[in-house]
């Protein structure tokens, strides 16, 4: 595709080809995000100094490329990108066809001299390759904030008519422009961009055929366009590189002060050192870029870290038994410690023998005064009424086999939302409150649990608890509830699910 043309026409070797300037057009586009991706990583370690440097980058990518591409076009006759890929701008001379061939082959240094850009072509040229791309920037933004379909969708919630956007009765200068800006965004500016790819698509076209001298409508309103540097522009662009030769010691002019190193880093020559160590610079930044993507893509570096790991020369373990003098006193104080706890506990012991010897009835009055400590029962936190719950099988008993509530071993066991097993029928009949337990506790015919352990201490006390009297309106019967946790079940006996043992 490269020399299509020159099956037209005669070959022209200094006409760059349609790929060449898609490639440069794709490096140019991929500089902004690449930029913005680094400061933003930047600004998340250093939010202070550079959040603000973020929220400007449009403005200040634009300013900083207007410095970078003016020094470019009056040294190179290109763009930062261009020159990377060996190409420049040129002026269109306003004759036939707008071609020399003669004296571009026999005086290309005068022609180079006459097509080069003028002062008024270098800011023809900067107002296309930095203004109108800020420009696109700024309204691609706007549209995404404003009109475009998902704005609606996360501002109003639907594709539907906003009132903010109407004016007020009496508005100001700004409100009548942004009022203006948002109608040009959503009825204008997507035709206007759709005219914009258009007119590049078709001057693309035109000069992959060579009927154009134009790749874009831009150039073709300013009169310029992109041409291959040729022998005369390598030897100005090197003359200009170049520094100028150090004057001979003898029969010279005297130097002038500061002409030497010290003259480099003078601010009128350090900043054309900065802006020309540039075009080294794109070419090593991708390089290192491929290197990172190869070096964390492949396993060379784990097994480089690997082995770097196998000869490493660990110290010898410290040998055990080895005690500090801090840590041998803190271990005497804690074994006598514990020689004083147990002292007195055998001394206690003594004491409750001696009691026991004195008065025989002590352990039975001891443990009837641990047997009748008070349980507080769960409390509804709606009626807010103690619930009515059974107690866990006593631990002597096969506990995994027995059922809470009937307190015989498990019948077609069910698992309940909280995890507690239980006799189908005992906990279907629990949860619709037609259980036999909880209608005896509430008719006041049964202690119930867990207050039937305090029945059987009142036996022994001979002082057993009132019966016959309705607990109806203080509790609750457990309805609905977990028989052991009071917890309620959502969903009552649907929630109930088989166990297989």
């Amino acid at each position: 595709m490269e020399y299509l043309p020159s099956l037209q026409q005669e070959f022209d070797e200094l006409k760059p080809s349609l790929f060449e300037l898609l490639a440069e057009q794709q490096l140019s586009d991929l500089l902004p995000p690449s930029i913005r991706y680094i400061l933003a990583v930047a600004t998340h370690r250093h939010p202070r100094y550079l959040l603000r440097v973020l929220n400007s980058y449009d403005e200040l990518y634009a300013l900083l490329s207007l410095v970078v591409e003016r020094y470019y076009l009056r040294t190179f006759g290109g763009s930062f990108t261009e020159n990377f890929y060996s190409l420049k701008r040129e002026r269109v001379l306003l004759t036939k066809n707008g071609e020399i061939p003669r004296a571009q082959i026999g005086a290309p240094g005068p022609v180079r001299d006459s097509l080069r850009l003028r002062s008024a072509d270098v800011w023809k040229n900067l107002l296309v390759m930095v203004g109108i791309p800020y420009l696109k920037r700024k309204l691609d933004e706007g549209y995404d904030i404003h009109a475009a379909p998902h704005a609606s969708l996360i501002a109003s919630g639907g594709p539907r008519y906003d009132p903010s956007d109407d004016l007020p009765p009496h508005p100001s200068l700004k409100q009548r422009f942004l009022h203006a800006y948002k109608w040009f965004l959503r009825n204008v500016y997507p035709s206007v961009n759709a005219a914009y790819y258009f007119s590049i698509l078709a001057f693309n076209l035109a000069y992959l055929f060579d009927n154009s001298k134009y790749s874009s409508p831009f150039l073709w309103l300013i009169g310029t366009r992109i041409r291959r540097l040729g022998s005369a522009d390598h030897k100005a662009i090197a003359a200009a590189l170049d520094p100028p030769s150090a004057p001979s010691s003898a029969g010279s002019p005297r130097s002038r002060p500061g002409s030497g190193l010290l003259g480099l880093l003078s601010p009128q020559n350090l900043y054309p050192q900065l802006l020309t160590s540039l075009r080294y610079f794109l070419p090593a930044s991708i390089f290192a870029l491929k290197f990172l993507e190869w070096w964390h893509a492949s396993d060379f570096s784990r097994q480089l870290a690997r082995k770097a790991t196998e000869v490493l020369d660990l110290p010898a373990p410290v040998a055990n038994g080895m005690v500090s003098p801090a840590e041998r006193k803190r271990l005497a104080e804690e074994k006598r410690q514990q020689a004083e706890k147990k002292k007195a506990q055998q001394e206690h012991q003594d004491q409750d023998q001696n009691r026991t010897k004195q008065d025989p009835d002590s352990p039975r009055k001891s443990a009837l005064k641990s047997c009748l400590k008070p349980r507080q029962p769960p409390v509804s936190a709606t009626s807010y009424l103690p619930i009515f719950t059974v107690p866990l099988p006593p631990p002597d008993s096969d506990a995994a086999s027995t059922c809470a509530i009937c307190l015989n071993p498990l019948t077609n066991p069910t698992a309940c939302q909280t995890g507690y097993v239980y006799c189908y029928v005992c906990i279907f009949h629990w949860l619709n409150g037609e259980h036999q337990r909880q209608l005896d506790f509430m008719s006041g015919e049964g202690a119930g649990a867990p207050w039937e352990d305090e029945s059987a201490c009142a036996e022994d006390a001979e002082t057993p608890p009132s019966k016959g009297k309705s607990r109806h309106g203080q509790w609750e019967s457990g309805k609905g509830r977990c028989p052991v946790t009071g917890r309620r079940v959502l969903g009552g006996t649907e929630g109930l699910r088989r166990v297989l043992i």
